[in-house]
């Protein structure tokens, strides 16, 4: 049974990672991208529990069949493989008749070995059930052996394909797309543990043509190889999804205001009563929330900001080399940590505040009010209001 929820678990999360896809290929279908990308999940999903023992045998008791599962099995991951190669097209680019032309190929080719798989199967003899080493059990068997060449080089051929991409697309990609570039390097992870699961394979089967017993490394070796490449692929395709959408964009903000927020809440609370939020609010809203306390926590300081406090705090950055912008970001923060400590009471009529108050300097306003050892520095060197 272990070796089924070995594969159970990358099934449920390819299914995770299809099912947030949806959406987006509902409305934008006519992208080739999103259709090859679903695609390969739609496969991914029941090959991974069709793959586990328990399900081989529960589908060849129920079919009738002695190893029915295994042209099914491999079919699918023919067609995985094949799914593979088109996104791999898909992602590459070029002119759009050019790649229709090699997806059209890709698809006839591959399309051509899953129904060889099954004439192989029928044409040839596999009377004994094996659930964990049918590969090598019949590697010498004639027809089922040339259905097992098959699969295996169908299979290495898409997971190359995949892997290769992934990673001249992960060493090009921007520095600052973090959610995909984690994303691919995740996928590259799980090609090369396929890989190494298809090294396994091979030697398995190389071995018996050769006369030796290297079942081993079919049963137990490659299995785990298999879960936890098909567990990180699943994984890849759900980083990139879950980490540029929206919502986790506005919860990255939303948690990295907290310094701000936790600062400023009480003077805020000084100048205007906050509407409180229900535990259900979504992130959006929280977010609004988080922003609106935060400025408003600044206007309630604005009579207690120093220039001079900015003026120091500019020039110690600019003396460890920070850029001007930054410089300005740590300024800020300083004055901004030393009004705080002072509080809030005091006369109208202080100082505004340098920066402009939207979502993108405040998230940097808040990383270098929380980390930078000028603002910390400001803010003790800050004499607290007595009261």
């Amino acid at each position: 049974m272990n070796d089924g929820i070995l594969l159970y678990l990358p099934g449920a999360v390819m299914l995770l990672a299809l099912l947030i896809k949806v959406p987006t290929l509902r409305r934008d279908w006519d992208q080739p991208l999103n259709r090859a990308a679903c695609a390969l999940l739609v496969v991914g999903c029941p090959l991974t529990f069709l793959a586990s023992p328990p399900t081989i045998a529960a589908v060849n008791r129920l079919t009738g069949v002695v190893n029915f599962s295994a042209p099914l099995v491999f079919c699918l991951v023919t067609v995985f493989s094949g799914t593979c190669v088109v996104l791999v097209l898909q992602w590459a680019g070029g002119p759009p008749a050019a790649v229709r032309r090699a997806t059209r190929l890709t698809v006839a080719v591959f399309g051509a070995v899953t129904v060889l798989i099954v004439v192989l199967f029928v044409i040839g003899d596999a009377p004994v059930e094996r659930l964990r080493d049918l590969d090598t059990y019949y590697a010498t068997t004639p027809w089922i052996r040339e259905m097992i060449v098959c699969f295996l080089l169908a299979h290495t051929v898409g997971s190359t394909a995949l892997t290769g991409l992934c990673w001249k697309w992960l060493r090009r990609a921007d520095p600052s797309l973090r959610p995909l570039r984690t994303g691919l390097a995740l996928i590259v992870l799980g090609g090369l543990l396929d890989l190494a699961y298809l090294a396994a394979k091979w030697a398995s089967v190389g071995a018996r043509w050769a006369g030796h017993d290297w079942v081993v490394l079919s049963t137990d070796v490659a299995p785990p190889l298999a879960s936890a490449a098909a567990l990180t692929i699943g994984a890849g395709f759900i980083v990139p999804l879950v980490g540029g959408s929206a919502a986790w964009r506005d919860f990255t903000q939303y948690r990295r205001l907290y310094p701000l927020w936790k600062a400023l809440r009480g003077s805020a609370a000084s100048r205007v009563r906050t509407v409180p939020l229900a535990w259900w609010s979504p992130v959006g809203i929280r977010l609004i929330h988080r922003e609106s306390v935060i400025d408003d926590g600044i206007l309630a300081l604005a009579s207690r900001f120093d220039p001079a406090v900015r003026g120091t705090a500019y020039e110690a950055a600019r003396g460890q080399g920070l850029s001007e912008a930054r410089a300005a970001v740590v300024a800020d923060a300083a004055m901004l940590a030393a009004a705080c400590r002072r509080g809030a009471a005091g006369p109208q009529g202080g100082h505004p505040a340098p920066y402009r108050l939207d979502s993108g300097p405040l998230e940097a306003l808040a990383r270098e009010f929380r980390s930078s050892p000028i603002v910390a520095a400001a803010r003790e060197a800050a004499a607290p209001t007595g009261t």
